[in-house]
């Protein structure tokens, strides 16, 4: 057996591990939960899930889904009072200043990368407000090239019908989560180690577009149309 490149990741916190088994639990009852391709995730390494974003529920569920422990990039301000950061450290929350960003958030980001841990990234930067899909921020190609870790796109069906933006808390209803297959931009990050400035941010525009792409080809099954 190969040894893996990779440092172990620190182990879950055991709140970490019960809210996993809560949040499971609620999603197969309260939110008649579908997953699929399940099988596609990686369970060691580095990788980066990106997600669509249409609900405050949707950190959670997703991480609920994921069968290992991920790390989950949250706005600075989420971060006061202390024992509320203390709170959302455990559960493997990142600070991330969204208006300012710059190296420093970057330098995290790709440390927990190297350290071969999951990320899940919204790609889109905020909630929709409709449920449709919004652009992508531009550090996300960035990420995605300067990290080497895969891709995996994943789509979130019906929570915006039962816990959009405009809802304060979520009605029964039923979900899917679907996980695509991996993205590698091999080709991509080769290119980029010798291309210009000017190349290299045609890349990452490049590999931004291909990440939402994955996420908007993304369909439910026929057999599952009915949500809310």
């Amino acid at each position: 057996m190969t040894a893996s490149p990779y440092p172990p990741p620190p182990k879950a916190t055991l709140f970490y591990q019960f809210c996993a088994v809560l949040v499971r639990c609620v999603g197969t009852g309260y939110f008649q939960w579908t997953i699929l391709h399940q099988d596609r995730i990686p369970l060691t390494g580095p990788v980066i899930f990106a997600a669509n974003h249409v609900s405050f529920g949707d950190p959670p569920l997703i991480g609920g889904a994921i069968p290992r422990p991920i790390n989950y990039l949250a706005r600075e301000s989420l971060f006061q009072p202390p024992w509320f950061a203390k709170l959302i450290r455990s559960l493997n929350a990142i600070p991330l200043d969204r208006d300012r960003g710059g190296p420093a958030g970057m330098r995290t980001v790709l440390s927990v990368l190297a350290q071969g841990r999951a990320l899940l990234l919204f790609p889109e930067g905020t909630r929709s407000a409709d449920g449709s899909l919004g652009g992508a921020k531009s550090g996300t190609g960035l990420t995605v090239i300067r990290s080497g870790a895969p891709v995996i796109p994943v789509r979130i069906f019906g929570l915006h019908e039962i816990w959009g933006r405009k809802r304060r808390f979520p009605k029964p209803g039923r979900i899917i989560i679907k996980f695509g297959e991996p993205l590698r931009f091999e080709k991509e990050r080769t290119e980029a180690e010798t291309a210009s400035r000017a190349r290299t941010k045609a890349i990452y525009e490049s590999v931004t577009e291909q990440v939402m792409d994955g996420i908007a080809r993304m369909q439910p099954c026929r057999d599952i149309t009915h949500f809310g």
